[in-house]
């Protein structure tokens, strides 16, 4: 058979393997443990030597058909679920990074990105924050110590775009774990093994799921890294084809021990909302362009924040990396302008901290998300206090604009 197109092997996947009763959907399994007829096959689970089940908190039929269905809108090698994008994150570095090691990672992340990694600081893991959008910061700040490169494709909430390539080549040249977070791209706008990634990271929750309706993550191996040359390797873990030993390790000591375990009605939830990814993405992208278009116009707004948009910094990167802008955009209102009043009138948008659904939502960045970093920390960052992100859905155009429109008159 011909190589099958993103919708088709999505919808498709499940059925490479036999399912239950001739079932179109993977079913969902709820059991918390598999039994086994034989102790020598529990045995052998147990030990990697055959494939299988044994303890929900490790998996279940339901999560790896997700997985396998993400492995391969990666084009990946390996993939693991988990219950959200941030214990996707932190598994990661639980399971490759020790006390003493070193992060270089983008300063443009999401807020709790920034505060989970501030936490592995005070355990030992020296993290340095750099403008990713000019590989040459990233380079700059490697050390001998240095384990790990960590950024993000589009920035939330401020849209920056990282030297993606730039970062891979470096990454390739210095032997370093290259994670890419492609939450606000999906693998329908982006691959970042394109681009040299070792791991690529998404919020199952946003895009892929796409509905609102379930909470999941999931990290990728990409196949490329060499991981026999990764010196936190367990030597437990060095065994058979190296290809495994990175994410075996994440499985075992960021998944098993941690416990950031995807439910298999999640799963199932989230499968199924995949299978209209690209069907919705090009939807949500021209509803952005147009909203970003619209706002960029408006009196009252000083700056509107979107990869689409010609005066972004970034404009002509993300032409060349990206099949879409995604569907985050922001913009700052004029001085003395209230961001919470204009958005307390919006009838049809939603007031929301989620993003990724099919309905488009808006949140006041400063008093929210990035309340906790006080407005020292948010001016640096670039988030000004009348900052607004909106996460745009699939609804008509028209009708977002007449709601900005009125809300903002």
């Amino acid at each position: 058979m011909k190589k099958l197109g993103f919708t088709t092997t999505t919808l498709h996947c499940d059925r490479t393997k036999p399912i239950e009763h001739g079932a179109t959907h993977k079913p969902v399994h709820n059991s918390a443990a598999f039994g086994f007829a034989k102790a020598s096959d529990l045995v052998k689970v147990f030990q990697g030597v055959q494939p299988g089940f044994v303890y929900g908190r490790q998996g279940t039929p339901t999560s790896a058909a997700l997985e396998e269905k993400i492995t391969r809108m990666e084009q990946g090698f390996q993939t693991i679920g988990f219950s959200s994008g941030m214990g996707a994150i932190s598994a990661t570095l639980l399971a490759l990074l020790r006390a003493g090691d070193h992060l270089v990672s983008s300063r443009f992340l999401f807020g709790n990105t920034t505060s989970l990694f501030e936490t592995f600081a005070r355990m030992g893991v020296e993290v340095t924050f750099v403008d990713a959008t000019d590989a040459a910061n990233v380079e700059a700040a490697i050390r001998p110590e240095t384990r790990m490169v960590f950024v993000e494709t589009i920035a939330n909430p401020r849209t920056q775009v990282s030297d993606l390539e730039g970062i891979g080549r470096i990454c390739q040249a210095r032997g370093l774990v290259y994670v890419v977070d492609n939450t606000i791209t999906s693998p329908f706008l982006f691959l970042p093994k394109n681009v040299g990634a070792s791991l690529s990271i998404n919020s199952l929750t946003k895009y892929i799921g796409g509905h609102g309706n379930a909470l999941g993550g999931a990290v990728t191996d990409t196949g490329l890294f060499d991981w026999s040359s990764f010196p936190n390797i367990n030597e437990l873990y060095r065994k058979g084809d190296a290809k495994t030993w990175g994410i075996v390790q994440i499985r075992k000591k960021g998944l098993r021990d941690a416990g950031a375990t995807l439910s298999a009605e999640s799963a199932h939830h989230l499968a199924i909302g995949a299978e209209t990814l690209a069907l919705r993405m090009p939807r949500t992208c021209s509803n952005a362009q147009g909203l970003a278009e619209f706002l960029a116009a408006h009196p009252k707004v000083k700056k509107v924040y979107y990869p689409g948009l010609k005066d972004h910094p970034q404009h002509e990167r993300a032409k060349s990396l990206f099949c879409g802008n995604s569907g985050i955009l922001s913009f700052e209102l004029q001085d003395g302008i209230d961001c919470v009043e204009v958005l307390d009138k919006l009838e049809l948008v939603i007031s929301s901290t989620n993003l990724g659904d099919n309905r488009t939502l808006a949140i006041p960045v400063a008093p929210t998300i990035y309340f906790e970093l006080g407005p020292e920390r948010r001016a640096s960052l670039g988030i000004a206090e009348s900052l607004v992100r909106i996460s745009t859905g699939i609804e008509d155009l028209d009708d977002l604009i007449a709601d900005f429109s009125a809300a903002l008159a």
